[in-house]
């Protein structure tokens, strides 16, 4: 089977394709490639079966990495929670992972990864296991009504009467002064993560890309901002891409209040699913937290080839000496970490 190499970003069949295809998300399309490409530099090509011409039947997307740092690699994709080969003939997926095997030769990479939702059948004999992360969506079709019952009574449901009783006010948009006062919580939600910030660029190159599909909302207190979320909409899914606070206001239920709102937002748009995004597995916090709105958890598996590259954990130690250094670090000191590291490590 001949495999045909395409750019997503400037074939009128991939949006076509993509908007067909039931397992389609945002992190495929156009506008995600796109920001990915200003931001990092990252090329994105997709791999079909489907001669020039033709209307697309299947495609899997990847970005080249080729870092100083990191080695050259194929990863589907960067930064992207999941990415499922949009391929639904066995045959055809076969074709397509015969083909990478060759790229991954030819073009001298040191590892591809593949990011599905869901496991890959056939894949076991090329592909191994590599990191494994929680995964939450809460289904939006029941009842607003039924949906605010099925979160946690003391833990989510409180919090956001909480809010509310403290007069807490949202503001939405994706205007340059929200990106400001989100950019400013970023800054202070990584620190207390001890990692530098994402480049404020990336976040800039969101919102040009996806014009109204991205929002940001702010929740403020007396005019004071204390927790923001960016979302991100693609056909019938709202995601929930990036979260921060400011910790002194933790305590009013701002981010409680901000999701209610996305999700009341989403129901009257009539999405079906909002997507609340990965989790370390070591994160018992973060995963409880998701699990107190109700959400349905599963695991996601990504897979790499070769698999001896791979060894989870074998880094630990070397984050953990950069966390003590990011801990004590001003702001521009991290910020210019972030601006060089985040190409490196997509």
């Amino acid at each position: 089977m001949v495999i045909y190499c395409i750019d997503p970003t400037t074939d009128p069949r991939w949006g076509d394709f993509l908007a067909r295809h039931p397992r389609a998300s945002v992190f495929h399309t156009v506008a995600w490639l796109k920001a990915l490409r200003r931001t990092y530099g990252y090329k994105s090509v997709a791999n079909t079966t489907s001669a020039p011409g033709e209307d697309l039947q299947n495609g899997a997307v990847f970005c080249h990495i080729d870092s100083w740092l990191t080695g050259r690699r194929l990863v589907s994709l960067p930064f992207s929670d999941h990415c499922e080969p949009l391929v639904d003939n066995a045959s055809d997926l076969h074709d397509l992972l015969a083909f990478l095997q060759r790229q991954f030769v030819e073009e001298n990479c040191r590892y591809i990864e593949m990011r599905p939702l869901s496991a890959l059948s056939g894949t076991s004999a090329i592909f191994r296991q590599g990191e494994k992360f929680c995964f939450h969506q809460i289904d939006l079709t029941p009842s607003l009504g039924n949906i605010f019952r099925s979160f946690h009574k003391d833990s989510t449901q409180r919090k956001i009467r909480r809010a509310e009783r403290e007069g807490l006010k949202q503001v939405e948009g994706h205007s340059e002064s929200l990106l400001d006062i989100f950019y400013r919580l970023q800054m202070l939600t990584r620190r207390r993560h001890q990692l530098p910030p994402q480049p404020k660029s990336w976040f800039r190159n969101l919102i040009d890309c996806f014009g109204e599909a991205l929002k940001i909302r702010v929740a403020l207190k007396d005019g004071q901002p204390a927790a923001s979320i960016l979302t991100l909409c693609y056909k019938d899914t709202l995601v929930y891409k990036y979260g921060c606070s400011d910790s002194r206001f933790n305590n009013l239920g701002g981010m409680h209040l901000l999701l209610w709102r996305a999700i009341q937002d989403a129901k009257e748009r009539g999405l079906r699913t909002f997507d609340l995004g990965r989790s370390d597995l070591d994160n018992s916090g973060l995963i409880t937290f998701k699990d107190r709105w109700g959400a349905n958890q599963s695991i996601l598996t990504y897979v790499r080839f070769p698999t001896e590259l791979f060894q989870q954990g074998g880094t630990d130690w070397k984050l953990r000496i950069l966390k003590r250094v990011f801990a004590h670090a001003p702001d521009s000191f991290l910020s210019a970490v972030g601006n060089i590291l985040y190409r490196h490590i997509g």
